[in-house]
């Protein structure tokens, strides 16, 4: 019996992460027929974190500003939760180890908890499906294992980590596995995508539970829709709507990202 933690960090918000996560993580345990529990921590709201007690973690996206928290109840309880679990692996008694992987907020609260780069406000939102390029780094990195480069994947956020500390990602023995989109029409520096922080943490900065469905229900309101149409332009929002029908996009990195983390946390406590 697998046990399994969601750290579900949207306070509230409307989404479709939290149902994305749920399924792919049913569809892989149906898939490899393995029995599995599975539990939701509300952090923001109820104030609460999961123990030590879990196989694996996925910790959420979220809305909101990734600094402005710092000092929050919410925010210090996440971050004594995080250096529980870093505490658990760094500890050699433990042979088997707790995998986490942080999406989008986490994985920029990830990056703050870890000092390895500038956790910043972009200069516009970022909306839509986009490539994400691999970086030398990712060629061997499991959790990417079968995607292309680029691949596709949903990506929504105000913020964003660029700046890498090389150094301190050296000693770390982290690697930086992705990073977005070129742009040579603008003078910003690329966004860090991915990392491998250490053995058993990993985060995108994309969302790669987003399923056709429900990025498509998402552009099909009428306040997202208009906002993508007066931002971008209603060919932009045309485009992005019929990108979702393609299965090599936005459903291939659903079907393999957290899957391939599945596989790995899990193949790793089967084999200890």
């Amino acid at each position: 019996m697998i046990k399994i933690a969601v750290l579900d960090l949207y306070e509230g918000f409307p989404n479709q992460g939290m149902r994305c996560i749920q399924e792919i993580v049913e569809r892989w345990a149906e898939t490899n027929n393995i029995s599995f529990t599975y539990q939701v921590y509300n952090v923001r709201q109820d104030l609460v974190v999961p123990d030590t007690s879990y196989d694996l973690y996925i910790s959420s996206g979220g809305p909101g500003s990734p600094l402005e928290t710092e000092g929050e109840p919410w925010d210090n309880l996440y971050m004594n939760w995080l250096k529980s679990i870093e505490a658990w692996n760094n500890e050699l008694t433990h042979s088997v180890k707790k995998h986490v992987f942080f999406i989008c907020h986490s994985f920029q609260l990830a990056c703050r908890y870890f000092d390895i780069g500038e956790v910043c406000k972009r200069n516009s939102t970022s909306f839509g499906v986009f490539p994400i390029h691999r970086l030398h780094g990712g060629e061997n990195e499991a959790v990417f294992q079968g995607m292309r480069d680029p691949f596709y994947a949903v990506d929504s956020r105000d913020y964003q980590v660029i700046s890498p500390k090389h150094q301190k990602l050296r000693q770390m023995g982290a690697q930086i596995l992705a990073i977005e989109k070129h742009r040579p029409h603008v003078p910003y520096e690329r966004a860090i995508m991915s990392i491998r922080f250490n053995d058993y943490f990993i985060g995108t900065q994309f969302h790669p539970e987003a399923d056709p469905i429900g990025m498509s229900m998402y552009l099909q309101r009428e306040d997202k829709k208009a906002g993508v149409i007066e931002n971008h332009g209603e060919a932009k929002w045309k485009s992005m709507v019929e990108q979702l029908q393609d299965p090599e996009k936005i459903r291939w990195t659903n079907q393999h990202i957290l899957p391939n983390f599945l596989n790995l946390a899990i193949g790793e406590l089967v084999g200890v």
